[in-house]
């Protein structure tokens, strides 16, 4: 089992930055393909970014592809999320998700329902 927080979410200006991070406690975190969804008042949960239990392998949502980077740190158990050239419609609570390898079924990166292990949540609002 893994637990996961969420940190670095705040208010910002379009065109502005921020570094979201996910701190996950629980053995093994090497073996878990990270996610980060998003979900804004009003809407369905969607999918971001993800990046794999190997290093390396990564892929995003076509709306943030080019502005969003994602990275692990599997020494420190972390995973981050670097968002650039914010806009106002990247407004809403950010999830970081964890999936364990060895969990039977198909992982689908994009789908929340591969995912077992959510966070709290973290807010980013961008003003326009």
């Amino acid at each position: 089992q893994v637990q996961l927080v969420e940190s670095g979410g705040g208010l910002v200006q379009a065109g502005g930055s921020l570094r979201l991070s996910c701190a996950a406690s629980g053995r093994f975190f090497d073996s878990y393909n990270m996610g980060w969804f998003r979900q804004a008042p009003g809407k369905e949960r969607e999918f971001v970014a993800h990046i794999a239990w190997t290093v390396g392998s990564t892929s995003y949502a076509d709306s943030v592809k080019g502005r969003f980077i994602i990275s692990r740190d599997n020494a420190k158990n972390t995973v981050s999320l670097q968002m650039n050239s914010l806009k106002p419609e990247d407004t809403a609570v950010y999830y970081c998700a964890a999936a364990s390898r060895y969990s039977p079924g198909s992982y689908y990166p994009p789908s929340d329902a591969s995912y077992a292990y959510w966070g709290q949540g973290t807010q980013v609002t961008v003003s326009s």
